[in-house]
């Protein structure tokens, strides 16, 4: 049994949501898992095993805080299994759904101090009812633009919930063997 270490910064709680989700199927495939809050979370990352981090896309960017806080545990994170995830509508696209095609995640990559040992891609939902007026306009413009859904009523979660199990199996994977 692994401790696996689930870190998200997002806007709206899906990639909370996403990381609940990696907890639940860690824990039925026999590790501890805990969901912190990246930015003013109390948890420990040298105290974990494995250490995964998830991220969502605003404004076409992760968070500032996100790299600020990969910069502050660089070394800590290239020690030990890690894992990193974006969440953003791109993924929604199957053409733009991994790592090696999403053109955020390949940008954070480029950017990012930290090389993570596995890196995954998920769709996010859209939701135009819970976004504040600026962010409301501003995504139906993105999604007019990508020919996603423009009707404000729209809700529609675009996350592929069985990708989000299999990277938790390997994530699990990633976790170091301990002595019975």
């Amino acid at each position: 049994m692994a401790d696996i270490l689930l870190l998200h910064h997002g806007v709206y709680g899906h990639t909370r949501q996403i990381c609940e989700r990696l907890q639940s199927d860690l824990v039925s495939l026999g590790h501890r898992a805990d969901v912190v809050p990246l930015a003013g979370g109390d948890a420990d990352p040298a105290a974990c095993d494995v250490v995964v981090i998830g991220a969502s896309i605003r404004n076409g960017k992760h968070n500032p805080a996100v790299v600020d806080f990969i910069r502050a545990n660089r070394a800590l994170l290239e020690s030990k299994p890690s894992a990193f995830f974006s969440v953003n509508l791109v993924a929604r696209k199957p053409a733009k759904n991994t790592a090696e095609t999403n053109p955020y995640v390949k940008a954070f990559i480029a950017r990012s101090p930290w090389k993570p040992k596995l890196v995954g891609v998920f769709g996010g939902d859209l939701d135009y009812q819970r976004y504040g007026f600026w962010d409301r306009h501003i995504i139906r413009l993105i999604m007019t633009i990508t020919g996603g859904p423009t009707d404000l009523q729209t809700k529609v979660d675009y996350t592929d919930w069985d990708k989000v199990r299999a990277f938790a199996g390997q994530v699990a994977a990633m976790a170091p063997a301990r002595p019975s």
